[in-house]
């Protein structure tokens, strides 16, 4: 049975806005007024603690932080550093993040850590590298600032992204020394110790360098683009290094006995060998009877040749292109392509090197993708099949609570591109198409759907330009503001999310499709010519379009996460947050907690929205569901 849970709409929080506040832009802070940049600091505050020194912010209220009447002492920063045996180097800094005192030596790290509770963010090189030593002995740390993060989101803006991100490479470049290659990345290895617990040894940075590195970062915030959303977003993207060390400790509930029976029930039996199973070895054998000769269905190139030779030119074996052919083999290959992905991605080696003790504990990369995406190393965490979701099962007297954002990127582009009318249809927790469709598209809602996914996209050609042209009428700042971003891309420039996540100089492959919306067809491209309007040009242009959105959405995604891990502690709850990915969270809860772990939910993703976007229309609601097995709640 689903649960619906269908929080109220939030009416403010006087402590948070204030009564009367104007709107505060992020990136505008050094154009208002006092007043305006304590509201944005409290915004900021309430997820992810104090605004990093040398904001203007920062200095304007150095030593104290708002909360109504009263004031209170800003938190401690110190920096941390892991040695060799256990031990650790610390110092408390100042707001230039040079040393406010001694450098001390401590005999264990977590001791060290665990005996200054009042230290609110820890500097440390890589939360890789410390956090999860913290959480294995039961300590956790409430705010971090991540050495080799923030270099890799500097290197970015200044246009420098694929240079190495180490703390080692920061300190060469500052002594201008030979920049040293980053480290290759380690592969997760199932079953055993997750590579979150990165060996210290290697990194070639002493404490003293450490310090310097960090001090010149927050040089470098200072001259960024906006150099306020620039912090937000390195604070974020630290808490969210926090995030995924905590729900890799975590892990998801996971039913090894119920993933057997699915995959008994969908597969058949095993054959010896490691050979493919029953069911599978049928679904071939009715392929390979249909194209009339042997054809192997998992591999591509032989499912083309045999339609080539059958007289039936395709150009990939994707199912959308499949199921157009009118042909014996279509049914059986797709079939066979369905259950194949789930043998060899969520199978029974899969099952045996994953699955520990109840628990699904993936690998989670923030940032592990250029737009701020989230990844994970190995596990195939974030494409698990619907079907196989009957294993995610929480455990006796607990609950999952799934919350997916709703229509979250086109709300991300009305609070971006300050368009009113547009904030105004997303300024309601109902269905965004359907309110879209109302005012442009005669009460068609795919129409409208597809419109406003085109303009994000890229799909402008054919009934998706027509569809641009009716959203271009009625929302112009909003589709001028991917237009511009799909030009720079054009042009060779590039683009940044709201808080200044900055794209690479060249497109990558794969980022078309991820909206799930058929793209041109290449040979419309390479007929274009080269240069500035070739098949290249174009390409770009589409992925800066989506760039700015899908990286903004995920800016705001850290924060969402930022606030709730934060909420969940401070109430007390024994709820872990457990999975995420893009536009959706899962919290695993004991059942009395649900309904506050929903409102949770609910008021981390407003929070969110206002501190990345200040205070616009905009509302991001999500559809919540209380489930005892992740596949309910879809």
């Amino acid at each position: 049975m689903v649960e619906r849970v269908h929080p109220g709409r939030p009416h403010g929080d006087p402590d948070l806005a204030g009564a009367g506040a104007r709107r505060v832009e992020p990136g505008q802070m050094q154009d208002v007024g006092a007043a305006e940049l304590l509201v944005h600091d409290r915004f900021h505050e309430a997820i992810l603690g104090a605004a990093e020194p040398g904001g203007q912010s920062a200095a304007r209220f150095r030593g104290t932080v708002s909360g109504g009447c009263q004031t209170r002492p800003m938190t401690e920063r110190w920096a941390v550093a892991a040695e060799d045996g256990g031990g650790a180097l610390l110092a408390p800094l100042g707001r230039d993040g040079t040393p406010a005192g001694p450098v001390v030596a401590e005999p264990d790290l977590v001791e060290a850590v665990r005996s200054r509770p009042d230290v609110v963010r820890w500097v440390w090189r890589s939360t890789a590298e410390i956090y999860p030593r913290l959480l294995a002995a039961g300590v956790r740390v409430e705010r971090c600032y991540d050495i080799e993060c923030a270099e890799l989101l500097l290197l970015g803006h200044a246009g420098r992204l694929g240079e190495p991100r180490s703390a080692a490479a920061a300190l060469a470049r500052l002594d201008n020394g030979p920049v040293p290659p980053d480290p290759p990345a380690r592969s997760a290895e199932p079953g055993a110790q997750s590579s979150l617990f990165e060996p210290s040894s290697g990194t070639g940075v002493p404490f003293e360098g450490l310090l310097r590195v960090y001090a010149d970062q927050l040089r470098r915030h200072d001259t960024a683009e906006h150099p306020d959303r620039m912090r937000l977003l390195t604070a974020s993207e630290s808490a969210g290094m926090l995030v995924a060390a905590e729900m890799h400790r975590a892990g998801l509930p996971w039913r090894a006995d119920v993933h057997q029976e699915l995959l008994n029930g969908l597969l058949g039996e095993r054959y010896a060998g490691g050979g493919e199973p029953r069911r599978l070895a049928e679904l071939a054998d009715e392929v390979s009877a249909a194209f009339g000769r042997r054809v192997r269905p998992d591999l591509p190139a032989d499912v083309v040749k045999a339609f080539t030779q059958a007289g039936i030119p395709v150009k990939s074996t994707r199912r959308w292109e499949l199921e157009g052919l009118d042909h014996p083999a279509v049914e059986p290959l797709i079939a066979y392509k369905k259950l194949y992905r789930i043998w060899t991605a969520h199978g029974w080696s899969w099952l045996q090197d994953w699955v520990r003790e109840g628990r699904f504990r993936p690998e989670y990369q923030p940032g592990g993708t250029v737009s701020g995406r989230w990844t994970t190393n190995g596990g195939g965490a974030l494409q698990i099949p619907k079907v196989i979701r009957q294993a995610v099962v929480a455990d006796e007297g607990w609950r999952l609570v799934v919350a997916d954002a709703d229509q979250m990127e086109p709300r991300v582009l009305a609070a971006i591109s300050r368009d009113r009318s547009l904030m105004e249809v997303a300024g309601h927790d109902g269905d965004l198409y359907k309110a879209l469709s109302d005012r442009a598209f005669s009460g068609d809602r795919e129409h409208a759907k597809l419109a406003l996914l085109g303009a994000v996209y890229g799909q402008t050609s054919g009934d998706g330009l027509k569809n641009l042209a009716a959203l271009r009428r009625r929302f112009p700042l909003a589709v001028a503001y991917v237009d511009d971003a799909a030009r720079a891309g054009e042009e060779g420039r590039v683009v940044r999310t709201w808080l200044g996540r900055t794209s690479p100089p060249v497109a990558l492959a794969g980022q078309d499709e991820e909206a799930g919306i058929p793209q041109e067809d290449p040979e419309d491209d390479r007929g274009a010519g080269a240069g500035s309007g070739g098949g290249t040009a174009r390409a770009r242009g589409r992925f800066t379009r989506n760039f700015v959105v899908q990286g903004s959405a995920a800016d705001w995604a850290l924060l969402l996460l930022a606030a709730l891990r934060r909420t969940l502690f401070e109430q007390g709850l024994r709820a872990q947050l457990v999975f995420f990915q893009h536009d959706e969270v899962i919290v695993h809860c004991p059942a009395e907690e649900t309904a506050a772990v929903a409102e949770a939910i609910r008021a981390a993703g407003e929070l969110a929205g206002r501190t990345a976007f200040g205070e616009t229309p905009v509302r991001f609601p999500f559809t919540t569901a209380v489930v005892e097995r992740y596949s309910d709640a879809k």
